[in-house]
């Protein structure tokens, strides 16, 4: 599977390749503008360059009469950038319907950006670090953040939306070619902004649906402790706790379990099953002296099985 180098070596000078239906529609609004904007440049530079050698001042020779207007050349340098703009605008806007408007029958995920991780949440309830569609079926994104403004950004398709909190944005696409795919967020959000990178792997027909069900049926085919393993780097819990007992915006994973402490009102806390399930339903309930109320909520996300395989996994953990 192709790699962001990859990616770029098989693009143009200018661009990644072109992976979506929508793509080469992006780059030849690009190109044009491009090309225009090279060939006024040279002309202008070139004219620039030939009126100070041409009517340089010498020895002898008189100034030459200027002319004070000519209507034909005004008509020109006005009638022709009216008809490049019109131009760019109807491109532009072609362009920006078929951006904005999903066929009917669209693959549908939900996006949730957080500090610093995107969740890609698919219609049986499967949530996923990275967003896995099918080759040559469109995919309609439903977009939304749990905290600042986050920007959806894959270059290969030339697809770019806004996740804001509070509301949806929707954006969507068409992969023409299997194979994995960066994500970006391109709105800087914080410290972790760099670090918020994700896939798009696009797999090749009949392989997607194997995947989702084999994805989705992870916590029987694993030990509890491993499947919380996986949901604690899956759901962005590992943005803010690290596992090496290292501060960060929240309190380490390492030996948390049985950890006692300060809360932020004064009152004392032991870590133990109970408290890490509150902690996680309602975490701004009881906060750890030294640390800010920022942690999401995760009721309604997480199911009861999926916290329980998370407090064995914090049980591995120790110090």
């Amino acid at each position: 599977m192709p790699s962001f180098r990859t990616q770029l070596d098989d693009g143009s000078f200018w661009m990644p390749s072109q992976a979506s239906t929508a793509a080469a529609g992006v780059d030849s609004v690009f190109d044009f503008i491009l090309y225009v904007s090279i060939f006024f440049f040279v002309l202008i530079v070139g004219l620039m360059l030939y009126f100070v050698i041409r009517y340089r001042r010498r020895e002898g020779v008189d100034a030459a009469k200027t002319v004070t207007h000519h209507h034909g050349l005004e008509a020109v340098w006005t009638g022709v950038p009216i008809v490049l703009v019109a131009v760019i605008f109807y491109l532009g806007f072609v362009g920006y319907m078929n951006l904005s408007t999903a066929p009917a029958n669209t693959y549908e995920v939900n996006v949730t950006g957080q500090k610093w991780k995107w969740l890609f949440t698919y219609p049986n309830g499967h949530i996923d670090e990275n967003l896995h569609v099918p080759v040559d079926v469109p995919v309609r994104l439903v977009l939304t953040s749990e905290d600042v403004i986050h920007s959806f950004f894959v270059p290969a398709f030339r697809v770019k939306k806004d996740a804001v909190p509070g509301r949806y944005n929707t954006a969507w696409f068409e992969a023409t070619a299997a194979g994995e795919y960066d994500v970006f967020c391109a709105e800087y959000c914080g410290t972790g902004h760099s670090d918020m990178l994700a896939k798009v792997v696009v797999h090749s027909p009949g392989e997607f649906e194997k995947w989702l069900a084999e994805a989705s049926d992870f916590m029987s085919r694993m030990s509890p402790a491993d499947a919380g393993e996986r949901l604690v780097k899956t759901r962005g819990c590992r943005q803010c706790h690290t596992v090496d007992g290292k501060a960060n915006i929240g309190p380490s994973f390492l030996g948390v379990f049985g950890r006692a402490g300060k809360l932020k009102d004064g009152a004392s806390y032991t870590v133990e099953e109970n408290y890490i399930r509150r902690s996680i339903l309602d975490p701004q309930g009881e906060i750890v002296a030294g640390y800010e109320p920022v942690m999401p909520t995760y009721q309604g996300r997480l199911k009861d099985q999926e916290i329980t395989a998370i407090i064995e996994y914090l049980k591995t953990l120790r110090g």
